[in-house]
């Protein structure tokens, strides 16, 4: 699988555009599970969505499948269903990615050079579509998704089960670990901080949402340095390097163990 701004996105100018995507890292990682802090979805109350988000949910609603999965099947406890982050930075929703829909979209920024440097998906649309449909049409362990802040998209994320990846070979697993990759879309939501309040306020959900995952893992590339210092002011440590097939990787952990500590 790839890795913020999961897996590919930015080259060294740009500090948040994207984790890389890839399989995953080798090394020991230490620390245990626990309770919870965050950047909920329980402080949202009487969310007035704007209008770009409500269109994006109503589509979401009326939507044929891309594949086999239904709106809500996944291995991830229904990404759909988790529901708005309030984060310092206004409200943030995952959206399960429809292709008709935001392909156009995701291309364009996959096709960014701060973006393609990691994620390596430049090329015509038809290179996005195949990576973003093998996820579609999986067995729903890798949910692809639109970020959308304050109702306008503007990131891609895939949260995904690591324990089932082919990241698993390269690290000791537990049951119910989560992997996020991501990238941030447009130029001017880089390097101001962004892409680390977004990665923490899906931690938080994750957690949130998922009773049975202990630990929250990404893997960006080594060479990423603005992808890692995001993680870690996002409440990940860095737990040791690892040599996947297409890279080099920071294995980079939050612990729920540790939610409240940073």
């Amino acid at each position: 699988m790839p890795d913020p701004a999961p897996e590919r996105s930015d080259a060294v100018p740009s500090t948040d555009a994207g984790t890389d995507a890839g399989t995953a890292p080798t090394a020991d990682m230490g620390a245990d599970p626990g309770p919870g802090r965050g950047a909920d979805s329980e402080d949202t109350l009487d969310l007035h969505l704007p209008g770009g988000l409500a269109m994006l949910l109503a589509a979401e609603e009326t939507a044929i499948t891309d594949g086999p999965l239904s709106a809500g099947d996944d291995l991830l406890d229904r990404v759909a269903d988790w529901g708005p982050a309030v984060t310092p930075a206004g409200v943030f929703h995952l959206v399960p990615v429809r292709l008709g829909r935001d392909l156009t979209l995701i291309s364009r920024w996959m096709n960014d050079p701060a973006v393609s440097a990691f994620w390596e998906l430049t090329g015509p649309q038809s290179v996005t579509e195949h990576h973003v449909r093998a996820q579609l049409t999986g067995d729903g362990r890798s949910v692809p998704c639109i970020g959308v802040l304050d109702g306008v998209p503007m990131s891609y994320w895939e949260i995904y089960r690591a324990d089932l990846d082919p990241l698993a070979r390269y690290y000791p697993a537990r049951p119910h670990d989560t992997g996020i990759h991501l990238l941030i879309g447009d130029v001017a939501d880089r390097g101001r901080g962004l892409g680390a309040t977004l990665i923490r306020a899906v931690a938080d959900l994750v957690f949130d949402k998922r009773s049975t995952c202990s630990r929250v893992l990404a893997e960006p590339d080594l060479r990423n340095t603005p992808s890692i210092a995001a993680f870690l002011s996002a409440g990940f440590r860095f737990s040791a390097e690892a040599d996947l097939p297409a890279k080099r990787a920071a294995l980079m952990v939050r612990d729920r163990a540790l939610r409240h500590l940073l």
